[in-house]
């Protein structure tokens, strides 16, 4: 009887356990916070935020087992205009991760400094070894033709960008001071544009894409391209170093998103030139000059020295400009151990992208004559309006001539593109200069002077768009 009562005891307490375990809350699940902060109309970073964003790539490659097996994800996604109030935000603990330019990026590592905290450079998005996709603009109707033309003069720039880095260099090139030989003022490009247009301001610097976008909407003229400077530049990402400690998977997520973002568009850039072009009302025609083969920029993920090197030269320009009180070691600062890890995810080789320089490869045939196109040094490309795919020539003559055919049958085209001869940037024809040699050979160029140049050494009669092409016609 006794054994039985203890035994009676023991299971009514046991019963009693259990009622309050079923009782307790279950465990709950972590939530990892995956904040990102994005430039959409910085279109260059559009393989770090926005294509991420609107195709849900990230969620694709998110861990889901080990440590995150029960894991909640909050995905958080804000955009900004430009890279400093960016930085405000990831420095307030309110994005884990965010896009921005070299000149920026510094700054952002700079400010996580000032704060007893650090930031780390962890890819490179898209850029240009030689400086090309910042520039300089005037209103359509000015006379300037040249950065040597503004001595005296206000430029407007958005302050602490990287154009404002290419603007500082470009003055210094010019054996200027920049706070006696010209006038220098912060302007957003948002703000820049009706200014442009109402000739409020006499020069405007500015990122990508705006150099180009102006000129596109036709109230500007693009005078200087950052690749005259030669100084290389660049769009990447950053994350908090806590956060990437903790979540080293989530950072290789993003990177993993952004490598298949960059997939895509290079297999249809007209396609996602339109996508990018209905979230941010830059025209798709824009898009594509940066975004297409041969484009003005290279979708770029890999940390080449040149791309180091600009990330050191806005630490020691942002020490010249008393922007931050201690050294930051560029070597430290920039972590290339994210991306490599991710390109092996990906099946992808690090240090073989590591030596390509090569733009967006053109692979195509002549439009006008069928032959597969084997020298990119004259390219010209229209895209015509109603045809999903961009039209490729092998020369600027064939592509006017296959246009004005065009042109007879009721079409008409949407944008022409052309190679620059002496830089191969690619430019939108319109609002470049074209050298017209005897045997009606066409070159384009950027700058007047640089045509004008080319005609005194090889022979040939300066043209603008409308004349050139009026010359091919007669």
């Amino acid at each position: 009887m006794k054994t039985q009562r203890i035994l009676s005891r023991t299971l009514s307490l046991w019963g009693a356990t259990f009622g309050l375990l079923l009782a307790l809350p279950a465990a709950q699940a972590e939530t990892i916070r995956v904040a990102i902060g994005t430039q959409d109309t910085t279109i260059n970073c559009a393989t770090g935020g926005l294509l991420i964003r609107e195709l849900k790539l990230l969620e694709k490659y998110l861990p889901r087992t080990g440590k995150y097996k029960d894991a909640q994800y909050q995905i958080e996604w804000k955009n900004f205009t430009s890279g400093a109030p960016l930085t405000n935000e990831m420095v307030a603990g309110k994005l884990d991760l965010g896009s921005m330019a070299d000149f920026p990026g510094s700054f952002n590592g700079a400010a996580f400094q000032k704060a007893g905290r650090k930031s780390i450079f962890i890819t490179v998005l898209s850029g240009s070894t030689t400086g090309s996709g910042n520039g300089i603009v005037v209103p359509k109707d000015s006379k300037v033709q040249s950065l040597a033309e503004l001595k005296g003069r206000t430029i407007s720039v958005p302050f602490a960008s990287t154009s404002h880095g290419m603007l500082l260099r470009a003055i210094q090139a010019q054996g200027w001071d920049p706070l006696k030989d010209v006038n220098i003022t912060t302007q957003a490009p948002e703000v820049a544009g009706p200014a442009l247009q109402a000739g409020k301001v006499e020069a405007h610097a500015d990122f990508v894409p705006f150099a180009e976008l102006f000129p596109y909407r036709g109230f500007a003229r693009k005078i200087y391209d950052g690749s005259q400077a030669n100084v290389p530049t660049f769009h990447g990402s950053l994350v908090d170093e806590d956060y990437a400690k903790k979540y080293p998977e989530v950072v290789a997520a993003y990177l993993r998103a952004a490598l298949e973002a960059d997939r895509l568009v290079a297999a249809e850039p007209e396609k996602y030139s339109e996508l990018i072009a209905k979230v941010t009302g830059i025209e798709a025609e824009v898009n594509y000059l940066f975004h297409g083969p041969l484009g003005l920029q290279t979708r770029d993920l890999s940390w080449k020295p040149e791309y180091r090197q600009a990330v050191k030269t806005s630490l020691d320009t942002l020490r010249l400009l008393k922007r931050t009180d201690n050294d930051i070691d560029a070597n430290a600062f920039v972590q290339d151990g994210f991306i490599r890890a991710a390109f092996k995810e990906a099946g992808l080789d690090y240090d073989r992208q590591l030596k390509n320089y090569a733009r967006s490869p053109l692979v195509a045939k002549d439009a006008a004559t069928g032959k597969p196109i084997t020298d990119v040094s004259r390219v010209a490309q229209v895209w015509v309006a109603g045809e999903p795919l961009v039209r490729h020539y092998a020369s600027p003559e064939n592509a006017f001539g296959d246009l004005q055919k065009l042109e007879k049958s009721g079409k008409k085209a949407r944008v022409v593109y052309a190679q620059d001869r002496d830089s191969g940037n690619k430019l939108l024809a319109a609002d470049a200069w074209f050298v017209l040699g005897a045997k009606g050979e066409v070159d384009a160029f950027l700058l007047k002077d640089q045509a004008e140049g080319w005609a005194a050494k090889h022979g040939g009669k300066v043209a603008d768009f409308a004349g050139v092409r009026a010359a091919l016609a007669g």
